[in-house]
């Protein structure tokens, strides 16, 4: 059985308050190419904050 292809690739958000890179996340580049923007909390100023798609 042949591999199955995988078009997905290894996101960071960093979060915009603080600036720290919180979470590392996959998603689709072909099918979304626009960053990637969501609400996610921030452990280090504890509480939600507006995360967004960093590069590697």
């Amino acid at each position: 059985m042949a591999k199955k292809k995988n078009n997905r690739e290894t996101i960071l958000l960093k979060c915009e308050e603080s600036g720290r890179i919180n979470y590392v996340t996959k998603k689709d580049k072909k099918k979304h190419p626009e960053r990637l923007e969501l609400k996610k909390y921030c452990p280090h100023l504890r509480k939600h904050t507006l995360h967004r798609e960093v590069k590697k």
